[in-house]
């Protein structure tokens, strides 16, 4: 699987692949979190301008899976990583998240943070598969705070979630 920067013709596709991703929530008794809207195109332009943005691609150089992540209380923060179901458990997201922690290293970011449910299977017991640690309350910067509680007002505290860091 190539992982290349995302360039700014890819939002439209990022958008399927995160409608199509989310689906898989509602096995889990989450269909607010399936039918929630993936970020609006200007807004996912906005990280491949950054050059915050990968994506993971087919032979024919379409996204099949991508990670977007930002700058929060020193660390680079996942924003969001999604996989397209057709392409899922085959190590895309690692990798993904594996390109991003290569960024770090090289930029002098000392670690990856992201936030997520406690009770996906996808999600931190993934994460924690994947090199991420659960921070406590205590550990929890002001970007980290501030991101809980948007979460928060936008209802996804209605299912248990956690911040996680991975050093690189």
């Amino acid at each position: 699987m190539h992982i290349r920067p995302a360039r700014i013709d890819d939002p439209p596709l990022l958008q399927e692949i995160e409608r199509a991703a989310g689906r898989c929530f509602r096995d889990v008794g989450m269909p607010e979190i399936a039918d929630d809207e993936p970020l609006t195109v200007a807004e996912l332009a906005s990280y491949v301008e950054q050059g915050l943005a990968w994506v993971a691609v087919d032979a024919a150089d379409l996204p099949v899976a991508y990670l977007i992540a930002g700058p929060v209380d020193g660390n680079l923060h996942v924003e969001q990583v999604s996989v397209h179901p057709d392409h899922a458990r085959r190590g895309i997201g690692r990798l993904l998240l594996g390109r991003l922690a290569d960024h770090a290293a090289a930029s002098g970011v000392p670690a990856l943070t992201l936030t997520t449910f406690t009770d996906v299977p996808w999600n931190a017991p993934y994460y924690g598969r994947c090199g991420f640690r659960i921070l406590t309350d205590d550990e929890l910067g002001p970007g980290l705070r501030e991101i809980r509680r948007q979460e928060a007002a936008h209802g996804l505290d209605r299912w248990p979630r956690i911040c996680m860091r991975r050093d690189v």
